[in-house]
């Protein structure tokens, strides 16, 4: 972030100095007490466990300089006023009882906004999407990391917390800053793009996930679209990077007035002679500055659709389609949990992709696992494993859309399909990951190739790690 006096901070965020001269520098943000060094601005969060006004003294004596807070503490700070809508902190729920993590939120918003917008030289890209937005962001900065210094967020974090969190590590030396941005309802991703307003917009996709919340994709779609409508107008450099293989994403080209480019089949950038070999697509990088071969590392045919979204953007920003073509390349895996691919000593591959799911991910993951398996060493084909457990937010589509997943798994020829805590998919059932790891305990073999996968609140990333950390093979 730009550096800052703690009156400064104060003042735009519409709060009160508390215990402090107003002369403190200010740095950076940092939530965790823990983390926090000289310069740093601690955001007193309320939690289930704590609640970090607790340990505003001990952050200061720690090295912060100042606490952004949302009612008195035992240490300098800015108070901030109450949140004047309902949307920031809405994560906090009833850990936030008197709305103080709220106010925190929205001054955590201002201060980011103010601070991007005072840097001239940034450039400012938004990711969302159904599934894919964290593969993707990762994407995108890897192919802008050789043009100069990039910024993106851990993972997910990609709420009102992670996204002004993730913007205020931007500086004078940044050049870029990607941001993956979520939503639950209408109207958030508008507000995340007033915090850190973009000028390349990316839409990956709308599918089913969070249709539970948002009650049809049609609404999912006017939530996403929220992204586009954002921008700049073309003649201002504001460019919208649109998924055109999906119908609800290329539609919003009508709702932006920032210049379109689009990608996939019929797109400026696509990809051509598409191949698969253990799981992984190599193909040819197709652009109007020209093309170069793609061998990526990471597994599942769906990444080919992310890849392009990343060599667009990155296109817009001075990058060549060679280099974009090694960039892309040379990336790996950069979040947990999301296709991770790890083979044990004892020649069981372990798929981790146990961070989120929905019907469209599901399917992905589904034929990466069926690629993977299709040729094992000597050419022979591989047993492969299907453990899936529930997927959230779905509503009163749920039935429908755990069958449609069933009749994935069917097609596909997988081997051994285990629902683990739900029965909506019809098939072999286990009560939870504890007898999930015992049956896996019992039955998997060498050679065999295992799919952990399934919304996060399963928990079964914990059983992809027992699978790892334990020598689960029949004796």
């Amino acid at each position: 972030m730009i550096e800052m006096r703690l009156a400064e901070v104060a003042a735009v965020t519409g709060g009160t100095l508390h215990r402090a001269t107003g002369d403190e520098p200010v740095t950076g943000v940092e939530f965790d007490s823990r983390k926090v060094g000289p310069g740093g601005l601690f955001l007193a969060l309320p939690g289930e466990r704590a609640d970090g006004h607790d340990f505003a003294a001990a952050a200061v004596a720690a090295g912060a300089s100042a606490v952004l807070a949302g009612r008195g503490v035992d240490a300098p700070a800015v108070i901030a006023p109450p949140a004047e809508d309902s949307f920031a902190g809405t994560d906090l729920g009833d850990a936030d009882p008197d709305g103080s993590g709220a106010a925190v939120l929205t001054a955590l918003g201002r201060l980011a906004r103010h601070s991007v917008t005072h840097l001239p030289d940034l450039q400012v890209v938004g990711v969302t999407g159904s599934s894919g937005k964290t593969s993707t962001k990762d994407l995108i900065a890897a192919v802008l990391a050789p043009l100069g210094e990039t910024v993106a967020p851990p993972g997910s974090f990609n709420n009102e917390l992670g996204h002004p969190w993730t913007a205020l590590r931007a500086g004078a030396a940044t050049r870029h800053l990607v941001l993956e941005l979520s939503a639950r309802g209408p109207g958030h991703i508008a507000r995340l793009c007033r915090t850190a307003p973009p000028r390349i917009g990316v839409v990956l996709n709308v599918g089913s996930a969070h249709v539970g919340e948002f009650g049809s994709p049609e609404a999912i779609a006017q939530a996403k679209g929220e992204l586009v409508e954002a921008l700049p107008t073309a003649d201002e450099g504001g460019v919208a990077v649109l998924n055109l293989d999906d119908p609800r994403v290329a539609a919003m080209a009508s709702r932006t007035s920032a210049r379109v480019v689009g990608y996939g089949t019929g797109g400026a950038v696509r990809a051509a002679d598409v191949r698969l070999g253990a799981g992984r697509a190599s193909f040819r990088l197709l652009t109007p500055a020209g093309e170069a071969p793609v061998a990526l590392q990471l597994v599942g045919e769906h990444h080919v659709g992310n890849a392009l979204a990343a060599a667009a953007v990155a296109l817009e920003l001075g990058g060549t389609p060679e280099g974009i073509a090694v960039a892309l390349s040379g990336a790996g895996a950069a979040s947990r949990w999301r296709m991770e691919v790890t083979d044990r000593a004892d020649g069981v591959t372990v798929v981790n992709d146990a961070y989120n799911a929905n019907p469209e991910s599901m399917a992905a993951a589904l034929r990466a696992l069926a690629a993977i398996g299709g040729v094992g060493d000597g050419g022979h084909r591989r047993r492969t494993w299907a453990v899936l457990g529930p997927m959230a937010e779905l509503g009163d589509t749920a039935p429908a859309a755990h069958a449609q997943v069933a009749d994935v798994v069917a097609e596909l020829g997988v081997d051994r399909f285990v629902a683990v805590g739900t029965d909506l998919y019809g098939t072999e059932q286990v009560a939870d990951r504890e007898a999930a790891a015992a049956l896996l305990a019992a039955q998997v073999r060498p050679g065999d190739v295992v799919l952990v996968k399934a919304s996060r609140s399963a928990g079964l990333d914990r059983l992809a790690a027992a699978l790892l950390d334990q020598e689960l093979i029949r004796r």
